[in-house]
């Protein structure tokens, strides 16, 4: 029985239906089958209690990060989870003391420095997760201006995401967070716009580096309460626009399906639309690659976008969203 959520079988189906010719098949196919070995390594690393387990298992389909909820972190050493093609790197927070956080942070660089069997750096991006619910934010400039940065190579502005987890408990004292509706307060949206700024500046005094920090929230489930989530879609936005064109469809199959985690954002864009645009990038550019099939691509890969629009329809609040093509100066591209 064929898997819906297998989206480079889906592009294989479409090129047989579609009516090119024997020679753009093949270099279709072959596009097709470069894509499907692409793998996605994602550094999450952050100050400890900052929330990363909590993120890795609000965004994916996965429960493997383990939530710290005593006095000890419970990821103690980089720890690698493999879904499907895309490779999460969860490593130790920083803050548990000098000699650990030295170790910490050497192994952090040693993975920075790793490389592929292709000779290429193993980490595609590093997402940085700051803890929203302090004012000492210490360790983690440690770990950014001193750790990361110094270390990740070229193109660090691409590279590097910061987000800053706990947006609903940042501001403390009255009218913090609007927990119907679940959004800040105006009060707390300007305390969360100005601390963002705030990060921004201090990365870029000390690093030269231009980093555009997020806020959100991960939610949680505790005791009989639970949070919706806030932001994760732009979240989700961030790194999937971040990572490199030929490797996002590696995230398709792993995206939670869990409505309930995107339906608060900012709305400053819509981030969902935007997150799929990425997606129909990748076919854009990456399926026919080398292929001259001039404007023809929404007419092969239609079925591809509506698998696209299956697959993430968790992200937009409903299953379904068949594509067209449209025409453009740079040739077809989908229009969601």
């Amino acid at each position: 029985m064929k898997n819906e959520n297998d989206i480079f079988q889906t592009m294989q189906d479409d090129i047989n239906r579609s009516d090119v010719d024997e020679t753009t098949k093949r270099k279709l196919f072959q596009n097709v089958l470069n894509l499907k070995d692409k793998k996605i390594n994602l550094m999450i690393t952050g100050a400890t209690g900052a929330g990363k387990s909590s993120t890795i298992n609000a965004l994916f389909k996965t429960e493997v990060a383990k939530v710290g909820t005593g006095v000890n972190p419970e990821t103690m050493d980089i720890k690698k989870y493999e879904l499907d093609n895309l490779i999460l790197w969860d490593s130790p927070g920083l803050g548990d003391g000098k000699e650990k956080d030295i170790q910490h942070s050497k192994g952090i660089i040693d993975k920075l420095y790793e490389k592929d069997s292709d000779g290429n750096l193993l980490i595609d991006l590093v997402l940085v997760i700051v803890d929203g619910s302090t004012r000492d934010l210490g360790t983690s400039y440690e770990l950014i201006n001193s750790v990361i940065i110094p270390n990740l190579g070229k193109d660090v502005d691409t590279r590097l995401l910061v987000a800053m987890n706990q947006a609903d408990v940042a501001m403390r004292g009255r009218n913090p967070w609007d927990h119907e509706n679940n959004k800040p307060t105006p009060q707390s949206k300007k305390f969360l716009d100005d601390k963002i700024i705030s990060i921004k500046r201090r990365i870029r005094e000390a690093t030269n580096a231009s980093i555009e920090p997020i806020y959100y929230s991960a939610g949680y489930k505790e005791e009989g309460e639970k949070q919706r989530p806030y932001n994760l879609s732009k979240l989700l936005y961030f790194i999937v626009s971040n990572t490199p064109t030929e490797k996002r469809l590696g995230f398709i199959k792993n995206i939670s399906n869990d409505n309930e985690m995107w339906k608060d954002s900012d709305e400053i864009i819509d981030y969902n639309r935007e997150i799929k645009k990425s997606f129909a990038e990748t076919i854009v550019e990456s399926a026919t690659k080398g292929a001259d099939i001039g404007g023809s691509i929404g007419k092969i890969f239609g079925g591809t976008g509506e698998a696209i629009g299956r697959v993430a329809g968790g992200v937009i609040g409903a299953i379904g969203g068949a594509i067209s093509s449209v025409a453009s100066s740079i040739g077809s591209f989908f229009s969601w």
